[in-house]
């Protein structure tokens, strides 16, 4: 992994891999340092049932595929059993991109959980109110210290890919949600004293695992599909339904390339298309 890749990248992979143990775990199939082609296909086929992005499921496949390589390299392993080119899910040419969001009605669902002191802890709340009203990567939300927080100017200061950093302003009420959790629950961690903003009963800085197992777990009180990049989907496809222009969305969401940002433009919901039909 020393080739010059970021450290986002890095994290990237490294959390990639972690997620396809966690499930071999899970699986009671615990990792020995061997791969095989039935670990291989069930996980992607785990992934898909789980509703992940195309793009989201291909990333996966070549970091296994880069794992595959170290094992081989390391003596793990003694074959290739991960094929991008066999194991990519392939998009049919004009086919709409696939963009999962959370409509209204969910977004309503979940706040409403969230007010719930007895089921859902302060951190968890506030972590989930910056995921879906800054739009940030889940990498970049475990990442975030507590320097790059400003309650004055009430923003963000988000290290994004390739080391980019950007500015995401904060809704008042994100802004106090925050101040509460650091004046409260963060102030009495045994590791109040970390520089992350995001700590745990047993570490100074959160991990994307632990963000993955608090969604899971407000996913199934609400039965609800949750997961880090949902909210992103929702924060980029609600400015535009509200008609904020591509390009501010793309810096907000801290996109490299405006089509990424499009494609959440061109993924118009059921309930727009049925509207639009409706007024025929």
């Amino acid at each position: 992994m020393e080739d010059g890749k970021g450290s986002a990248t890095i994290a990237s992979y490294t959390g990639d891999i972690q997620g396809f143990i966690h499930w071999l775990k899970e699986k009671k199939l615990p990792f020995d340092g061997k791969l095989t082609r039935l670990s291989i296909t069930s996980y992607r086929k785990h992934l898909q049932e789980a509703n992940y992005r195309i793009n989201t499921i291909n990333k996966k496949v070549n970091s296994l595929h880069s794992f595959n390589h170290f094992l081989i390299a390391a003596g793990y392993c003694q074959e290739m059993v991960v094929h991008p080119k066999r194991d990519k899910i392939k998009v049919a040419n004009g086919s709409e991109a696939e963009v999962v969001v959370f409509s209204e009605d969910e977004v309503e669902r979940l706040l409403f959980h969230l007010e719930n002191k007895e089921q859902v802890a302060l951190r968890d709340k506030t972590l989930v109110y910056i995921l879906l009203y800054a739009g940030l990567r889940v990498g970049e939300l475990v990442n975030l210290k507590i320097q790059d927080l400003d309650l004055l100017t009430m923003s963000l200061k988000v290290v994004g890919k390739g080391g980019k950093y950007r500015e995401v302003p904060l809704k008042p009420e994100v802004a106090e949600i925050i101040k509460t959790y650091m004046e409260s629950d963060r102030k009495e961690s045994p590791y109040a004293k970390s520089c992350q903003l995001f700590v745990t009963q047993r570490s100074g800085k959160m991990d994307t695992d632990t963000v993955n197992k608090v969604l899971k777990k407000l996913g199934k009180s609400l039965n609800m599909t949750i997961f880090p990049h949902k909210f992103r989907h929702t924060f980029c496809t609600r400015l535009l339904k509200k008609g904020v222009d591509l390009t501010t969305v793309a810096k907000l969401a801290g996109h490299a390339n405006i089509q990424t940002t499009a494609s959440y433009y061109i993924n118009t919901s059921r309930e727009d298309k049925q509207e639009a039909v409706g007024l025929l």
